[in-house]
């Protein structure tokens, strides 16, 4: 819910600063807004490794950087949303993989109906 507010007040600075405003800072804002959601429908799928969160995200045209993201994982982790453990690695160090606890899975089932409501206005919009 927190992702779906963000955007309000990025869309709300849109409309009300246009002066400063350029489409890279908007569209940059934009995806700070949906970033948890999108790490949580990751992790849905499957636990994964920090360096696998980011390989994924890119690979859906969604840049992150490791500062970026690991404060939110850490942030997602306190607030419950996600677990970790701890795995041996054939290529160095134990790596952390993070995954949904089922309090998560609830909070990532809001977001989804958040994004769907938000989703249809933003169609209806485009097509009215």
């Amino acid at each position: 819910m927190q992702c779906m507010v963000q955007l309000l007040c990025i869309y709300l600075q849109c409309k009300y600063r246009t002066s400063y405003m350029n489409a890279e800072n908007v569209k940059s804002q934009m995806r700070k807004g949906i970033l948890e959601y999108c790490i949580l429908l990751l992790l849905k799928k499957e636990p994964a490794y920090t360096s696998d969160i980011i390989q994924k995200l890119q690979e859906a045209q969604l840049i992150v950087v490791e500062g970026t993201l690991y404060p939110l994982l850490t942030r997602l982790k306190n607030s419950g949303l996600l677990s970790y453990q701890w795995i041996e690695s054939t290529q160095g160090p134990p790596r952390k993989y993070y995954k949904l606890t089922a309090e998560g899975e609830e909070f990532l089932g809001e977001l989804e109906l958040s994004w769907q409501e938000l989703e249809d206005t933003i169609n209806h919009l485009r097509n009215n």
